[in-house]
């Protein structure tokens, strides 16, 4: 690479689309660098996957201490307060060995925004200026908040994670991921809880059916929806929050989490002044994950992609580009099949094609009853159902689950839906018995 540059890569952004390649990019030699406006690491490690999944496990413990009542003594109750401070403690740590993991395989991380200054050059905070040969975008998305008004009223995902004590009322205006996972935990946590929807669908990109028994056990513990809310205004009188909605219609409450979704992180990079083409989904890439600027790249929760907006595939599309960087590869980018779990209660997970284009290619899609299997009896799952997808010459393609176990049911399938094992490979890998790896093998 180019000499004359300060670095030979530089990443913006500090998340999984950036520390899983950029580190062992900078191990290989080239020269690499790292600015980060936040907490490096990004979103998953310090307001996303990781806090979230603290908080759930406390979650999952009490449902099924709930399921078992009869056979164990005493009530499990979350609190969370004491909740949120483990939470911490279990991220707080993360920034510093993320960086330390960058700086010990040779990267250089800048603390700072970044922002474009020509094809080759990055100001950071208007202060300092770097050059590199290559520049990757990898800021990710931040929380969409309504255009209404008294918007800044509600509060984002990292606030509702962040909340010292629970408050008794909370309204949640979305339905997607961070809704109606939000909405099992605060439920479960002992908050009275309203889920206001856009529409008359929740979590419209996993199965319907499954969806709906999510919702429908939702609402036996409590939490109420309102479909086609149109919320149109927020307002505060004393401590109390009114959410205008629907016909004029008011609603009080003690909280509003805004989780109407999320939208690429962009408008302080200046992109304009280079010509980076990008649209309301994100920056547009091709197939190397390369923007129409020569020597810029994009990668992970920012980019214009038909992937799952996961931690997953930022993955994934940080290691091609420490590949490609340094090298190892000149291909284009070829991506796995990339599952994805909604962390509710029970839990919904996928991976390859889904029930819907099974059945519009007319594929083998069988169901299974896993509540009357004996593995889920175990812990007495009353919610728990499979849907296998097998293509026309025998492969397994597709998979989708509900269950409290639904997301390693799914992982141990990954490897013959990835190489569209036949049923016969299939029969080969005999998992741990007795395990849910055995009992999702065994069912394929």
């Amino acid at each position: 690479m180019d000499s004359n540059f300060d670095f030979d890569v530089l990443y913006i952004g500090a998340g999984h689309a950036t520390f899983d390649g950029a580190a062992p990019l900078a191990e290989t030699g080239v020269k690499v660098g790292v600015v980060e406006s936040g907490l490096v690491g990004g979103t998953c490690p310090n307001r996303g996957c990781n806090a979230k999944i603290a908080l759930d496990e406390p979650v999952k413990m009490a449902r099924e201490n709930e399921r078992m009542s009869n056979i164990l003594d005493g009530e499990i109750k979350v609190n969370w307060t004491k909740n949120v401070e483990h939470k911490q403690e279990i991220i707080d740590p993360l920034p510093e060995n993320l960086t330390a993991r960058l700086e010990n395989a040779g990267a250089k991380v800048f603390h700072g925004k970044a922002k474009f200054v020509d094809e080759h050059t990055i100001s950071i905070d208007d202060k300092k200026q770097v050059t590199a040969d290559k520049i990757v975008i990898a800021t990710g998305l931040k929380p969409h908040r309504l255009d209404i008004e008294g918007t800044d009223l509600a509060h984002d995902s990292e606030a509702f994670m962040n909340l010292q004590t629970l408050p008794n009322n909370i309204v949640i205006i979305g339905s997607g991921y961070i809704g109606m996972e939000f909405a099992t935990i605060a439920n479960a946590s002992g908050a009275n809880v309203t889920v206001m929807l856009h529409s008359d669908k929740v979590l419209r990109k996993f199965y319907q059916p499954y969806v709906q028994q999510v919702v429908d056990d939702l609402k036996k513990r409590g939490v109420k929806f309102i479909e086609n809310s149109n919320v149109t205004s927020f307002a505060k009188k004393a401590d109390q929050y009114l959410i205008t909605y629907g016909d004029n219609q008011i609603l009080t409450t003690d909280w509003i989490l805004d989780a109407t979704g999320r939208i690429p992180n962009l408008e302080s990079l200046n992109l304009e002044q280079v010509g980076v083409k990008y649209d309301k989904t994100g920056v547009l890439v091709n197939d190397h994950l390369q923007t129409n600027v020569e020597n810029i790249y994009a990668a992970g929760d920012v980019i214009s992609s038909d992937q799952p907006k996961v931690t997953p595939a930022a993955y994934f599309e940080s290691k091609y580009l420490m590949q490609l960087f340094s090298g190892q590869t000149t291909d284009p980018i070829d991506f796995p099949v990339i599952p994805s779990v909604v962390f509710t209660s029970p839990r919904i997970a996928k991976a390859g094609i889904s029930i819907e284009e099974a059945e519009e290619k007319g594929y083998d899609i069988s169901e299974n009853d896993l509540a009357n299997y004996w593995y889920y009896q175990v812990d007495k799952e009353p919610i728990a159902s499979s849907k296998q997808i097998h293509d026309k010459e025998g492969h397994l393609v597709g998979v989708t689950e509900i269950s409290e176990q639904a997301e390693d049911a799914v992982n141990a399938l990954l490897p013959a839906i990835e190489f569209k094992m036949d049923r016969k490979q299939v029969s080969r890998l005999i998992g741990i018995f007795p395990s849910i790896g055995y009992a999702a093998w065994h069912r394929a």
